[in-house]
């Protein structure tokens, strides 16, 4: 029987139990199940090479072996800082395998931002691609030092160095140890010294968030986080044996993470990687691999259907999820006119360990007739979510409120202090700061990010809800709305617009636009067309620049 507070269980798969027990304590034990299941299976398709997971697993071997023999220990940290390579996966391996954790760098980040993770998670070793160690880290490493650093480059583990992602790649001594020389070099009988495996809440990973509200906070994934989401994924996509997964999200991203690795290490599965998103190499890599699931941000999904990806080119993928930014009802059915197939939305944060929310694999979401927003889905197994007000209320159905997740999946607090909120047999809650409602049905509807809600003479407006409209115009590829003073309103809504080529919209036709579409305080009263509009590497909207 459904309970009057979880009503999203009526919405479950008839076959789906409303809770789940993951099939491991913690991810080191899931991929040396993988191992043993099958080592010569392929783990890691990247461009025209591969590693089986016999080679995945001795490669983790002698990097945990090296950083040991350094003086790497339980709860040391080794810090990652690639792209999709396969030496992202053979890091996050040795770092368990020699009792520590990894933490995760993204490869974007300029000098001052990498001083910062660097200085804030004080790693024992770093595993950096060669390029961003020249260009990026050396500098900002004189200021914190590393004793043990391990590079690696893009080219290596594949032979084709595809002209549209390398063309300008070569190699450089770096002075550093090279990681497949150090492979190359190791005797597989030597193994790392651990004595037993991590407890399910010991520290698996230190991921840092988008910082698109302010400065990277590095959230604490226990194995526990990291086993349940990957369970998660399997169960609600209804994956199996013979399931091949595609790396579209960056690895150093909780989606790429949870949603790549940890699900392929949990199916012993094939992961096809292509260094970094490039969307004709990407529809190249599943002509070529046939993958079976992806989940990405929108974003690359469009740029896919840009490209002039069409069913017949995404054949072989038959489960499609998205998440991570926003999706609109508007680009959702135009895409699923391209592919011929329908991409399911998903929900979660860094702090969750990726998805807290999801639309059932098969099911459609729903879209509020009023705010014309896309469901991001129901909440997934073992969690429970409230919608309250400012006081911590839980508000009445239907109403606007903060998104509060509980759940097995969320992470114990920010490096290198976890929280002080309750924990409960492995369950913690989670302020998301978004603000959204659920229907009476138990499907939820992310709005906004709290501090983005524009007040204008006393009128609450949801970005996200302006935008939507704005979609709806043929002429509009993208738009971002924000609040700018207003000496008689206090806030007015501004938006920033991104047009179709070829189009002739003008300011005040869009103004116009607006105001016959929405209510008399809601519409823009700015427009500013921009050739793009700022977002992080996983396509989700850097708000606060605009």
């Amino acid at each position: 029987m459904t309970s009057p507070n979880r009503p999203w269980l009526a919405s479950f798969p008839a076959e789906h139990p409303d809770s789940i027990t993951p099939d491991f304590d913690n991810a080191l034990a899931m991929f040396d199940a993988a191992v043993q299941r099958a080592p010569a299976d392929v783990a890691i398709h990247y461009f025209d090479g591969t590693l089986t997971y016999g080679e995945l697993s001795a490669a983790a071997d002698a990097l945990a072996c090296h950083l040991q023999e350094r003086g790497f220990g339980r709860g040391d940290r080794l810090a990652v800082c690639t792209q999709n390579n396969p030496a992202f996966l053979i890091g996050v391996v040795a770092a368990w395998r020699a009792g520590g954790t990894s933490v995760s760098l993204s490869p974007m980040c300029k000098e001052r931002e990498f001083a910062h993770f660097v200085n804030d998670c004080r790693p024992k070793a770093i595993l950096i691609l060669e390029d961003v160690f020249e260009t990026v880290a050396q500098a900002a490493l004189r200021e914190c030092p590393i004793g043990n650093i391990v590079t690696v480059s893009a080219l290596d583990g594949q032979s084709r160095n595809d002209a549209r992602l390398f063309a300008a790649s070569r190699r450089i001594a770096t002075g550093a140890t090279d990681l497949y020389e150090l492979v190359a070099a190791h005797d597989r009988a030597h193994r790392p010294t651990i004595t037993d495996s991590p407890a399910p809440g010991e520290l698996a990973m230190i991921m840092y968030t988008s910082g698109t509200t302010g400065f990277p906070k590095g959230a604490m994934l226990s194995h526990r986080n990291l086993v349940f989401s990957a369970q998660v994924y399997r169960d609600w996509a209804q994956l199996g044996p013979g399931d091949r997964v595609l790396g579209l999200s960056p690895l150093f991203h909780v989606s790429g993470l949870v949603g790549h690795v940890m699900v392929g290490f949990l199916l012993g599965s094939p992961l096809v990687l292509t260094h970094r998103f490039h969307p004709e190499v990407m529809l190249d890599s599943v002509r070529e691999h046939r993958p079976t699931f992806a989940m990405a941000a929108i974003t690359a999904y469009i740029a896919l259907a840009d490209a002039g990806a069409g069913a017949t080119d995404l054949d072989s993928l038959s489960a499609l999820y998205s998440g991570g930014a926003p999706v609109s009802p508007t680009v959702l059915s135009r895409l699923e006119t391209v592919f011929g197939k329908y991409i399911h939305n998903m929900y979660g944060q860094t702090e969750t360990s990726s998805p807290s929310h999801a639309v059932p694999f098969g099911r459609r979401a729903p879209v509020d007739a009023e705010t014309g927003v896309l469901s991001v889905g129901i909440p997934v197994y073992n969690t429970d979510v409230r919608v309250v007000d400012d006081s911590g209320q839980d508000v009445p159905v239907g109403d606007v409120g903060e998104l509060v997740t509980t759940g097995p999946q969320v992470a114990h607090g920010y490096w290198p202090n976890p929280d002080d909120g309750e924990t409960v047999a492995g369950t913690t809650t989670f302020p998301t700061g978004d603000v959204g409602f659920m229907d009476r049905d138990g499907w939820f509807y992310v709005l906004d990010r709290k501090n983005d809600v524009i007040n204008a003479s006393g009128y609450k407006i949801w970005p996200r809800e302006v935008e939507e409209v704005l979609l709806n115009h043929p002429d509009v590829k993208e738009a971002a709305v924000v609040g700018i003073p207003d000496d008689y309103r206090g806030e007015s809504v501004k938006a920033f617009v991104v047009v179709r080529d070829g189009s002739e919209l003008r300011e005040l036709d869009l103004i116009e636009y607006g105001r016959r579409s929405m209510a008399a305080f809601k519409y823009p009263r700015e427009v500013q067309f921009v050739a793009a509009l700022p977002r992080t590497v996983t396509g989700k909207l850097i708000r606060s620049r605009l």
